[in-house]
Order: structure tokens, then sequence, then C-alpha cells
């Protein structure tokens, strides 16, 4: 069983940055876990950010969010982290952070995360 606490979120205007953080509990990680970010926004569906595998720290992003996100992970403490930068307003939505334990590699697919955050609530004013 693995457990996830997000970070708050916040209100940011255009242009400005935020950070959010991921912290797991619970059963350790395999060199197969991959943990990612996902979003979504009112009236859409949740679609995928960005995912990292977490023992080989390989990296793919969506392509709205290319150059502005940067996906990390402190294996120490065990967390998750989102570096968001130049944040528009097509970025609000609720953020979540998800571990898919088997094989699945850099998947963007929802069906293949197992345990979820919370979500947190990202708010981009224009």
């Amino acid at each position: 069983q693995v457990q996830l606490v997000e970070s708050e979120g916040g209100l940011v205007q255009a242009g400005g940055s935020l950070r959010l953080s991921c912290a797991a509990s619970g059963r350790t990680f395999s060199r197969y876990t991959t943990m990612g970010w996902f979003r979504q926004a009112p009236g859409k569906e949740r679609e995928f950010v960005t995912a990292i595998i977490w023992s080989a720290d390989s990296t793919r992003y969506a392509d709205s969010v290319k150059g502005r996100f940067t996906i990390s992970r402190d294996n120490a403490k065990n967390t998750l982290s989102l570096q968001m930068n130049s944040l528009t307003f097509e970025d609000t939505a609720v953020y979540y952070c998800a571990v898919a334990p088997g094989r699945v590699g850099l998947s963007g697919r929802i069906s293949d995360y197992v345990y979820w955050g919370q979500g947190t609530q990202v708010t981009v004013s224009s």
C-alpha cells in the first residue's frame, strides 16, 4: 500500500511559478515504479502532464508543458516534485500525483496508475 500526500497548490498570476510536491509513504518503490502528475481542468478529462521512472530517472512531458514544467524526485525522501514556470490560465486545474507500480514505463495512461494523491488546486489568473 502506498499513500501520497500533495502539498498545497495556490493562486498564481500568469507568468509566475509554483512548485508542487508529493510525499510517498508505505511500500518501498521498485526499479519499475513510475510516478507521474496528471491534471483536470473544469469540464475536461483528466490529462497526463509528466512522468518519471523512479530508478532510471527517465522523464516524459506532455507537449503543453514542455519547456515550462520540470518533474524531479528525491529518492532519500520519497518525494516527487513538479516545478511549474511561465504559468498561463490554461494551466488552471486540480493536479494529482500518482504511482504506477507495474512495468508501464513512462505511461500517460490513467488506467496504469494505481495510487493517487488527494489533488491540489492550482489557479492561474490572467
